[in-house]
């Protein structure tokens, strides 16, 4: 009898073949027998540990199946796609996405880590694609959302769009985005909104996921820190000081258009380590739409953001019936322009321009901030169109 230990030399290995080949024709249950089959799990160890066998590559995996089954090209159409996908799959001309994979897998019983080509690999979840299906994955390539990660064409970019999809997605939960909505855009029956809207978040995450900031303090948020920011509206490029202003506060700042159908004007949300993100689409490229949707969204941020509520989606021009909006817009005005300032500013709809132009440089704030203001509250928008600020946003964040 040997020490029984494990095997970790070729010496040792002998020597455990040796005693195997004396034992072979011991009695199960006899300390003969018992010897036997530990020093054949101890040979097992070792073998698979020293002479792991590979996998075969995906495409003999494939060719392997196909000749155990009886099947031509043809046959492999319904799990990799046209004639042509077939022919450059089997020749190694085009890789196989993961669509393919598990079409394959499924239809085929071709094992995923044989074909995904790493020991251990399984498929990743699909339940990613119950929404991403519906993301607009053509207006998203365009835009160049997967131009870190991928640079080939957009009928490449379709042929691995669940690839991509999971890196867009990145460090991110699905089911967290699926969970968040606290909100809809109501004045659209676009189908999906939700998943619309799930794709736009997840790109301004990702782009404020690449800030460093300083730590986040709600409490910094106060009457005295939206009065200096109302009067950076006062300057000439106080959209990009306003951003400035909330990064070194920590809030991360973020404007990307609104994706087709979504009618967004801005939104709030919190990060994974829960600092506020406030993102601005400039679907209405003026200086007054600006500034009261970026207060709109503070206001979210200041009283009604938490761990259970973590997602505010704003159009500007829905009727607010909901609490948390009739409160987030009370905010929003009191902060450009309290209240008893505006009552007894005197304007009114019949105002000149100058009237506004001269209370707006008195209180150090845009002028666009009453304009607007007067235009909203009288519903009446053919009125101070020059004092808004048309065009004068977007051009600051090119």
């Amino acid at each position: 009898m040997i020490d029984v230990k494990l095997i970790k030399t070729p010496e040792e290995y002998e020597k455990v073949l040796k005693r195997i080949e004396e034992l072979f024709d011991a009695e199960p249950d006899t300390p003969e027998g018992d010897e036997l089959e530990l020093l054949v799990t101890l040979l097992e160890l070792y073998e698979k540990e020293k002479y792991p066998i590979s996998s075969p590559d995906p495409i003999s995996a494939i060719r392997f199946r196909m000749e155990q089954q009886g099947l031509k090209n043809k046959d492999l159409i319904p799990y990799i796609g046209s004639k042509s996908k077939v022919s450059e799959v089997l020749s190694g001309k085009r890789a196989l996405s993961l669509n393919m994979i598990r079409k394959l897998n499924e239809g085929l019983g071709i094992p995923a880590e044989v074909l995904i080509q790493e020991m251990g690999k399984a498929l990743p979840d699909s339940s990613i694609m119950k929404h991403g299906i519906n993301f607009p994955f053509t207006e998203m390539f365009r835009r160049g959302w997967f131009k870190d990660f991928f640079n080939g064409t957009l009928n490449e970019a379709k042929e691995f769009k669940e690839e991509l999809l999971i890196q867009f997605i990145g460090p991110f939960k699905i089911n967290d985005f699926a969970l968040c909505y606290n909100r809809k855009s109501d004045n659209t029956n676009a189908e999906n909104i939700d998943d619309i809207l799930m794709a736009w978040r997840i790109r301004v995450m990702n782009i404020a996921a690449s800030e460093k900031l300083p730590v986040w303090n709600k409490e910094n948020l106060t009457e005295e820190f939206f009065s200096e920011l109302a009067k950076l509206s006062y300057l000439q490029e106080g959209p990009k000081l306003a951003k400035e202003f909330l990064n070194k506060a920590g809030i991360h700042f973020v404007i990307e258009n609104h994706l087709e159908k979504s009618h967004l004007d801005g939104s709030s949300m919190l990060m994974p380590d829960e600092s506020p993100l406030i993102a601005l689409t400039l679907r209405h490229d003026r200086l007054d739409s600006f500034w009261f949707t970026l207060f709109h969204e503070l206001a979210h941020v200041k009283q009604h953001l938490s761990e259970n509520n973590t997602a505010y989606f704003d159009d500007m021009y829905n009727e607010m019936s909901k609490k948390i909006e009739k409160e987030a817009d009370s905010y929003a005005k009191e902060m450009l322009i309290p209240s008893q300032l505006w009552k007894s500013s005197g304007l009114r709809i019949t105002s000149t321009a100058s009237d506004i132009k001269k209370f707006a440089s008195k209180y150090r704030i845009s002028p666009s901030i009453p304009a607007g203001r007067l235009r909203f509250e009288n519903k009446n928008y053919s009125v101070f169109t020059n004092l808004i600020g048309n065009s004068a946003v977007r051009e600051m964040f090119k």
